[in-house]
Protein backbone atom coordinates (compact mmCIF):
# COMPACT_ATOMS: atom_id res chain seq x y z
CA UNK A 1 0.00 0.00 0.00
CA UNK A 2 0.87 3.84 -1.42
CA UNK A 3 0.90 6.24 1.94
CA UNK A 4 -2.64 6.00 3.60
CA UNK A 5 -4.52 9.44 3.27
CA UNK A 6 -4.96 11.11 6.46
CA UNK A 7 -8.61 10.46 8.34
CA UNK A 8 -10.66 12.99 9.76
CA UNK A 9 -13.78 13.20 11.37
CA UNK A 10 -16.18 10.36 10.25
CA UNK A 11 -13.55 8.72 8.37
CA UNK A 12 -11.78 8.83 11.21
CA UNK A 13 -14.51 7.74 13.55
CA UNK A 14 -15.80 4.90 11.35
CA UNK A 15 -11.85 3.50 10.89
CA UNK A 16 -11.41 3.16 14.82
CA UNK A 17 -14.46 1.33 15.09
CA UNK A 18 -13.08 -1.15 11.86
CA UNK A 19 -9.87 -1.18 13.85
CA UNK A 20 -11.16 -2.28 16.96
CA UNK A 21 -13.12 -5.02 15.54
CA UNK A 22 -12.16 -8.01 13.28
CA UNK A 23 -15.27 -7.60 11.10
CA UNK A 24 -18.04 -5.00 11.11
CA UNK A 25 -20.81 -4.36 8.78
CA UNK A 26 -22.11 -1.02 7.52
CA UNK A 27 -24.89 -1.67 10.40
CA UNK A 28 -22.15 -2.81 13.24
CA UNK A 29 -20.52 0.40 12.61
CA UNK A 30 -24.01 2.63 12.86
CA UNK A 31 -25.03 1.41 16.07
CA UNK A 32 -21.95 1.68 17.53
CA UNK A 33 -21.07 5.96 16.23
CA UNK A 34 -24.59 6.66 16.34
CA UNK A 35 -24.31 5.19 20.22
CA UNK A 36 -22.27 7.53 21.89
CA UNK A 37 -22.68 10.57 19.07
CA UNK A 38 -25.42 13.17 19.83
CA UNK A 39 -26.03 13.50 16.46
CA UNK A 40 -27.70 10.60 14.61
CA UNK A 41 -26.57 9.62 10.69
CA UNK A 42 -28.43 6.96 8.42
CA UNK A 43 -27.17 3.72 6.84
CA UNK A 44 -26.45 5.43 4.36
CA UNK A 45 -24.10 7.74 5.39
CA UNK A 46 -21.86 4.94 7.09
CA UNK A 47 -22.11 2.73 3.84
CA UNK A 48 -21.34 6.02 1.59
CA UNK A 49 -17.69 6.38 4.25
CA UNK A 50 -16.88 2.34 4.08
CA UNK A 51 -17.31 2.50 0.60
CA UNK A 52 -15.02 5.48 -0.18
CA UNK A 53 -12.46 3.93 2.72
CA UNK A 54 -12.32 0.43 1.15
CA UNK A 55 -11.73 2.74 -2.48
CA UNK A 56 -8.77 4.83 -0.97
CA UNK A 57 -7.42 1.11 0.07
CA UNK A 58 -7.50 1.20 3.67
CA UNK A 59 -10.77 -1.54 3.81
CA UNK A 60 -10.76 -4.79 2.49
CA UNK A 61 -14.51 -6.43 1.98
CA UNK A 62 -15.99 -9.39 1.24
CA UNK A 63 -19.76 -10.24 0.25
CA UNK A 64 -21.87 -12.45 2.30
CA UNK A 65 -25.69 -12.84 0.70
CA UNK A 66 -26.39 -9.43 0.93
CA UNK A 67 -24.27 -7.91 3.29
CA UNK A 68 -20.57 -6.46 2.78
CA UNK A 69 -18.55 -7.25 5.62
CA UNK A 70 -15.45 -4.99 6.54
CA UNK A 71 -11.90 -5.72 7.72
CA UNK A 72 -8.87 -3.25 8.07
CA UNK A 73 -6.11 -3.42 5.00
CA UNK A 74 -3.80 -1.97 7.69
CA UNK A 75 -3.33 -1.87 11.08
CA UNK A 76 -3.45 0.69 13.79
CA UNK A 77 -0.23 0.92 14.30
CA UNK A 78 0.92 0.71 10.99
CA UNK A 79 -1.23 3.11 9.46
CA UNK A 80 0.11 5.79 12.39
CA UNK A 81 3.27 5.20 12.41
CA UNK A 82 2.84 5.63 8.15
CA UNK A 83 1.29 8.51 8.31
CA UNK A 84 4.15 10.56 11.29
CA UNK A 85 6.66 9.66 8.95
CA UNK A 86 5.26 11.22 6.10
CA UNK A 87 3.95 13.80 8.27
CA UNK A 88 7.54 14.47 9.68
CA UNK A 89 8.93 14.67 6.14
CA UNK A 90 6.63 16.83 5.03
CA UNK A 91 7.02 19.27 7.92
CA UNK A 92 11.30 18.61 7.35
CA UNK A 93 10.78 20.03 3.70
CA UNK A 94 8.73 22.48 4.47
CA UNK A 95 11.05 23.78 7.09
CA UNK A 96 14.17 22.52 7.09
CA UNK A 97 16.32 22.59 10.17
CA UNK A 98 14.17 24.74 11.75
CA UNK A 99 11.81 21.85 12.13
CA UNK A 100 14.87 19.36 13.08
CA UNK A 101 15.76 22.00 15.99
CA UNK A 102 12.43 22.49 17.70
CA UNK A 103 11.87 18.28 17.43
CA UNK A 104 15.21 18.19 18.96
CA UNK A 105 14.15 20.96 21.56
CA UNK A 106 11.09 19.08 22.37
CA UNK A 107 12.70 15.80 22.32
CA UNK A 108 15.42 17.20 25.36
CA UNK A 109 12.45 18.76 27.30
CA UNK A 110 11.22 15.20 27.99
CA UNK A 111 11.81 13.39 31.61
CA UNK A 112 14.63 11.01 31.01
CA UNK A 113 12.31 7.74 31.04
CA UNK A 114 10.15 9.20 28.46
CA UNK A 115 13.58 10.33 26.31
CA UNK A 116 14.62 6.33 26.78
CA UNK A 117 11.32 5.02 25.68
CA UNK A 118 11.27 7.05 22.61
CA UNK A 119 14.88 6.18 21.46
CA UNK A 120 13.92 2.16 22.19
CA UNK A 121 10.90 2.84 19.73
CA UNK A 122 13.21 4.61 17.68
CA UNK A 123 16.25 2.67 16.90
CA UNK A 124 14.23 -0.82 18.26
CA UNK A 125 15.85 -1.23 20.86
CA UNK A 126 15.15 -3.61 23.37
CA UNK A 127 16.23 -2.24 26.93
Amino acid sequence: MDLPPPLEGLEARVMEEVWSHPDVTVRDVMRAVNAESSRERAYTTFMTVLVRLHAKGLLERRQEANVYHYTAAISHEEYARTRAQADVSALVEQHGDLALSEFARQVAGLDPERRAALERLAFGRDS
